[in-house]
């Protein structure tokens, strides 16, 4: 070996230049932060509308009146299961501006039957049918209503948990 100056130059350059490229890999990772909330604000957003315009629905326009929501699943006729939809899709998707947005849900509630002592449900309503290639949240809303439900023997009191699945398409 004649000259071994140039062979040290040679390894503290691929020292220096892989010190840069770890350098440079640990910035760019450290600026690309996720949070959890990030991932899955359009969820949240649209579970919170479903909640407002359940409450919407279950509010009352006096106290001589039942809500909307109430009046539906207290007669549960075909006409009120399609009075809730056209209530739902209404309110849902309303946006500012012009346009509609392209929501769409399936619903039903759920209750206690006392004779069995166990929780069935019972269908509302639906725009279309939920298949697998959709990402639904689901809204619930308590509801008090007065009805015979299956295992009642007289018509009382009940809390009912209206659950509503929500999807854009």
């Amino acid at each position: 070996m004649t000259n071994t100056d140039g062979q040290l130059y040679t390894i503290e350059g691929f020292a220096a230049a892989l010190i840069m490229i770890i350098t440079a890999y640990l910035v760019v990772n450290a600026t690309s932060i996720y949070t959890a909330g990030d991932t899955h604000i359009s969820d949240m957003q649209l579970e919170a509308l479903g909640t407002d315009v359940l409450q919407v629905m279950d509010t009352n326009e006096s106290q001589l009146t039942l809500s909307p929501l109430r009046t539906i699943i207290t007669n549960a006729t075909p006409a009120d299961n399609a009075t809730f939809g056209s209530i739902f899709l209404t309110l849902a998707n309303r946006k500012a501006g012009s346009g509609m947005d392209h929501i769409q849900y399936t619903a039903n509630y759920s209750y206690r039957d006392m004779t069995s002592n166990s929780v069935e449900s019972a269908f509302i309503d639906a725009s279309r049918n939920l298949t697998l290639g959709e990402h639904a949240v689901r809204a619930t809303k308590w509801v008090i209503v007065n009805k015979q439900l299956p295992g009642d023997s007289t018509t009382q009191e009940r809390a009912v948990l209206v659950e509503v699945l929500m999807w854009r398409d």
